[in-house]
């Protein structure tokens, strides 16, 4: 599908700048929020008027788009909903008379793209995905396309979601997150519904060639379904496809969230590995939110890079020495599911 040749995340970690995932930051009151950077690439004026999504994504986008990118390309399932509520609160409180625009322009979905467009002065193809638990997933399809139309070029790819409390609210009430406290992996022993809410966002740049890349999206599937013997053969699938032996996966890193009825998609999944591929999992350190999954990608490049995992991640059995293909599956609400194939170059 293509290359990635540069990858920036902003996490509930210290996944930015300087690099630690082996000390492992827990959820405080029931969520995981970004560790933000000072974003020194951004103006002042221009900063304070930003909501937390459009910070994230401007932040960890600036790192990397000055390489010259013909392109941006996000997936968010709210965008800035924080600040969509503020401006429709100030509906409310100043009776549909004169409002400050600054809310409004910062919480459509599309505000991440444009303001990196402005920031960048990139006048190519700027385009916003919103697919709920499929937003990224979408997105890196779009680049995909756009890449065997023109291998010459290259793309920024990004995904970004924020805890709101607009939508963490809606969420609790649902029956999404966990109403008891839990910390750590034992997040994935609690045997309760829910799970930990968690925001972040993730920039790469994505080209048809690999010089200069350290690592190969080979292939993506997106599905709709809710029974899990569909979901277990659809990605074997995916496997019988895209690996030419099922012992060639490395790592299988699992969206396994400690929510217990979501957990018979992940164990109808393991089922179909080889006995001897390691299990990962990633939630207990990012949090659930709709664009997870980019989290996941950049945690696989990142073991291509040290050619290991911090133990806390590790599900059961131990990783191979040499990481070259890692396997993510993840699922949004037991109703959207993705796999994607990684590789090291």
């Amino acid at each position: 599908m293509f290359y990635i040749h540069d990858i920036a995340c902003i996490s509930p970690q210290k996944t930015f700048s300087e690099i630690d995932i082996e000390h492992l930051n827990c959820p405080v009151g029931g969520k995981l929020p970004a560790i933000e950077p000072a974003y020194e690439g951004i103006p002042l004026n221009i900063l304070r008027r930003m909501g937390k999504a459009v910070r994230m994504g401007v932040g960890a986008a600036l790192t990397i788009a000055k390489q010259n990118a013909q392109g941006i390309i996000i997936g968010t399932a709210n965008g800035g909903m924080e600040d969509c509520i503020r401006f429709l609160n100030q509906v409310i409180d100043y009776n549909e008379g004169v409002l400050t625009p600054t809310n409004f322009v910062q919480s459509t979905a599309n505000a991440i793209a444009s303001q990196i467009g402005l920031l960048t002065s990139n006048r190519g193809y700027n385009c916003t995905h919103v697919h709920r638990g499929l937003a990224f997933e979408n997105a890196v399809l779009d680049t995909a396309m756009l890449l065997s139309e023109n291998p010459s070029h290259r793309y920024l790819l990004g995904g970004i979601d924020e805890i709101s409390a607009y939508n963490y609210n809606i969420e609790f009430l649902d029956g999404w997150f966990k109403k008891e406290k839990v910390a750590g992996k034992s997040l994935y022993q609690a045997n309760t519904k829910g799970t930990i809410a968690g925001e972040g966002s993730v920039m790469l740049l994505a080209g048809k060639h690999a010089n200069g890349a350290s690592a190969q999206l080979m292939a993506i599937r997106m599905l709709h379904a809710d029974d899990e013997q569909y979901i277990a053969g659809e990605l074997k699938g995916f496997m019988a496809e895209h690996v030419s032996d099922a012992g060639d996966i490395d790592l299988f890193l699992s969206g396994e969230n400690g929510d217990a009825r979501l957990q018979k998609y992940y164990d109808a999944c393991e089922a179909v590995l080889y006995k001897n591929v390691p299990v990962a999992h990633f939630k207990h350190a990012s949090g659930e939110y709709a664009t997870v999954t980019a989290f996941a990608l950049w945690l696989a490049c990142q073991a291509f890079q040290k050619q290991s995992l911090p133990q806390h991640f590790l599900k059961y059995r131990r990783a191979k020495k040499d990481f070259r293909k890692i396997l993510i599956y993840n699922n949004y609400h037991g109703m959207q599911h993705s796999f994607m194939l990684i590789a090291k170059v």
